[in-house]
């Protein structure tokens, strides 16, 4: 079972928010909150991917500044503000892979890889743990290497990688146990 994410908010924390990004709109110098409630997590999640801090640093404020600059074509989709801040985020990633011809960096822990293999119904866990972090880090195309990092180990919910992949909830799923499907028969 998929334990809660940290990120979940809950409707009252989604209007207040809601009521913060329409105030921004209105007034750049409103966007201060927004900036300090997630820039943390959105360099964290631009350092995971790229493992170099300076490149990172700069990412970042490359993120906030796109978001300022696109603030008035945000539209509330029913999940927190972070999301649309990570698909902004996504793209700068890939911008840095394009621009330097780099290798994508992966974190890759335990509990993550745990959980995926609960989900999977592996119960030869120890066996394969191994095996599992070498098909996700050396194998998987960019597109399945991200749905599986959010899920499995930034414990996103669907809806949410849905939101930051530009894609439906539905088909976040599907994709995620097609991947799971593929890994099952690659261990076997």
């Amino acid at each position: 079972m998929i334990e809660t994410s940290k990120y979940h908010a809950t409707q009252t924390d989604l209007a207040n928010e809601q009521a913060e990004v329409e105030a921004a709109k209105k007034d750049p110098a409103k966007f201060a909150p927004l900036y300090e409630k997630y820039y943390e997590q959105i360099f964290r999640y631009i350092y995971q991917r790229s493992d170099d801090k300076e490149q990172a640093f700069d990412a970042t404020q490359q993120v906030f500044i796109k978001a300022m600059e696109s603030l008035y074509k945000y539209e509330f989709r029913g999940v927190p503000f972070a999301s649309w801040l990570y698909r902004i985020a996504s793209n700068e990633v890939n911008n840095l892979y394009r621009a330097q011809n780099a290798k994508r960096t992966v974190n890759i822990d335990s509990v993550g890889v745990y959980g995926m293999m609960e989900e999977m119904e592996e119960t030869k866990i120890d066996k394969y743990h191994d095996m599992i972090v070498t098909i996700i880090s050396d194998e998987l195309p960019e597109e399945e290497l991200q749905l599986i990092e959010m899920r499995f180990f930034e414990k996103r919910s669907f809806k949410e990688i849905g939101e930051i992949l530009n894609i439906t909830e539905n088909y976040a799923k599907v994709k995620t146990y097609r991947i799971l499907e593929k890994l099952k028969k690659v261990m076997k």
